[in-house]
């Protein structure tokens, strides 16, 4: 596979198994140089598998793999002073200090001490952990172990930056925080893969989206491409007094030209190609003694796209939020 010089990664016919289980089958994109590109899917899709084998953690069982111009199929290690890792569980020390942890792992990376030292003061300092450098890292909250996780991977600005679920399991400050951390490194320049099952969080940050599915990627493009199909959709989200799993059936008869499904407990969503008047669907719960407390427009989102492309229901998706752990090891 010869190198193009406008790609950051180029992947082709990747598969892996565990076993009998086929945990990544056939995967082939590209990541341009700069790109901030998303990896979308549930737990257990193969995001992790993947990511292990881009950064040399697992070997492929078929399948090519370039990192920067380099080949790292036969030696996954020869791209990794351009890379920096930022894994879906921290890989830090608990017995160290934040300073003490990133100048370790600048350390790593072969940066002279006076370099390693003035780079962990910089990031401490942007990531808001000045006040916690010399605090152990196991004193750390969730958010903050987080943030220095992610300040670890970038200790040696590497060219392209994995980051494995960063979000997941925070506060919704935290969250929001290294958001824009993750948003002023892409603009920076930095090659970022971004691997999450927060669609919301996919759709914000990235520029182009794979969604992935038992292993294989059912679809790759831009997030304008992507939302294209539901882009002149129009949505309304009805909260009700009393929640009911056989409402929204229920109401499909007084909205013959809408979609209505379920959106959570006590919600409807409606969902039609032009207007909708709420005022049939009111009737029909008024009718059967239940009150509309809010209805209100909402706008499509990548959430709709992802459903009709994978056939996978958010609901589930956002079970899968709520579990610890990531994706069972590394294996899916």
């Amino acid at each position: 596979m010869s190198a193009d010089p406008g790609l950051a990664i180029c992947v082709a016919g990747l598969s892996k198994s565990f076993g009998d289980v086929q945990a990544i089958n056939g995967v082939s994109f590209t990541v341009a140089r700069g790109e901030l590109f998303g990896f979308l899917g549930p737990n257990g899709a193969g995001k992790t598998t993947t990511i292990n084998m881009l950064t040399g953690l697992a070997r492929p069982d078929a399948g090519t793999i370039m990192i920067g111009g380099i080949d790292c199929t036969k030696n996954p290690k020869a791209a990794q002073h351009l890379i920096g890792v930022v894994p879906d569980e921290s890989n830090l020390y608990p017995e160290l200090t934040g300073s003490e942890n990133l100048c370790f792992c600048g350390a790593l990376y072969g940066m002279r001490r006076q370099d390693r030292e003035e780079r962990a003061r910089e990031l401490l300092s942007a990531f808001g952990l000045a006040d916690a450098t010399d605090r152990k890292f196991a004193g750390y909250s969730r958010g903050m172990k987080r943030k220095l996780t992610i300040a670890a991977g970038i200790i040696h600005k590497p060219e392209i930056l994995f980051l494995d679920e960063p979000t997941t399991g925070i506060d919704v400050a935290s969250a929001r925080q290294l958001r824009q951390l993750i948003d002023s490194l892409h603009r920076d320049g930095t090659t970022i893969f971004l691997t999450t099952h927060y669609i919301e969080e996919a759709e914000r940050l990235c520029e182009r989206i794979a969604f992935i599915v038992k292993g294989r990627i059912v679809r790759t493009d831009s997030v304008a491409e992507l939302m294209q199909p539901v882009q002149d959709r129009h949505a309304v989200l009805l909260s009700v007094s009393q929640p009911d799993p056989g409402l929204a059936e229920a109401l499909a008869p007084a909205c013959p030209d809408c979609a209505v499904t379920t959106a959570g407990p006590g919600q409807i969503r409606v969902e039609a190609a032009g207007p909708i008047s709420v005022a049939p669907l009111v009737r029909c719960l008024d009718d059967q003694g239940i009150e509309v407390v809010e209805a209100r427009k909402v706008r499509p989102s990548l959430e709709d796209v992802f459903v009709q492309i994978t056939g996978i229901e958010v609901d589930a998706l956002r079970k899968d939020k709520e579990k610890p752990g990531g994706e069972g090891g590394g294996k899916a």
